[in-house]
């Protein structure tokens, strides 16, 4: 096997490593993040995705998922993602500073029935951090999905989704994978026909 093809095997063993570990420590958590989410939903909130880099394409990527479909026609499911408007972001970015994006669109757009979740590989995005804290203040849940390396974040989240993992390829991976699965369980809860 050349070695090109022995790095790709290597690379899909380290994914799949991931997944063996998540099955061992992320279970219950999944589970408490689907229960969160349909909670939220049957009582008319919205769930609220952002993060940096590719933490906002895939808060905008999750957020798709809710208001369209994943794999049922359905009705669409209130979620946004904070990371879709650039006018919006360089705005406040030159008028608040970078680490209020997120807080100043929660001011506005979240109230006490929402989710924010914040998406933080690394667990210190600032921008992040000052957008859970200001949704608690307006009394909406709070949850963070991040690495194993990330300390702290209790403080500013409810809900905790650790994946296990300080590579951000392979955080973003069990990310993704979690977002998913979320999805698809919350459309059989709340669509069942």
């Amino acid at each position: 096997m050349s070695s090109k093809r022995n790095d790709i095997v290597k690379a899909i063993e380290r994914d799949v490593d991931l997944k063996q570990q998540m099955i061992q420590s992320n279970v219950d958590d999944i589970y408490h993040v689907f229960s969160v989410f349909v909670e939220i939903l049957k009582n008319n909130g919205k769930i609220v995705f952002f993060g940096n880099g590719g933490s906002a394409a895939d808060a905008m990527h999750l957020a798709a998922e809710f208001i369209g479909r994943f794999k049922k026609d359905r009705l669409a499911l209130p979620a946004l993602a904070l990371t879709s408007n650039p006018a919006v972001l360089t705005c406040l970015a030159n008028d608040y500073g970078y680490d209020h994006i997120f807080a100043r669109q929660i001011e506005g757009l979240v109230d006490v029935k929402d989710v924010c979740v914040g998406l933080t590989t690394s667990g210190r995005s600032q921008n992040v951090i000052l957008g859970l804290e200001r949704a608690r203040t307006k009394g909406a849940s709070t949850m963070v999905w991040t690495g194993s390396s990330s300390q702290g974040l209790e403080k500013c989240a409810d809900h905790l989704l650790i994946i296990p993992s300080d590579d951000t390829a392979l955080i973003q991976q069990g990310m993704m994978l979690v977002g998913h699965l979320i999805c698809e369980m919350v459309e059989k809860e709340m669509f069942p026909k």
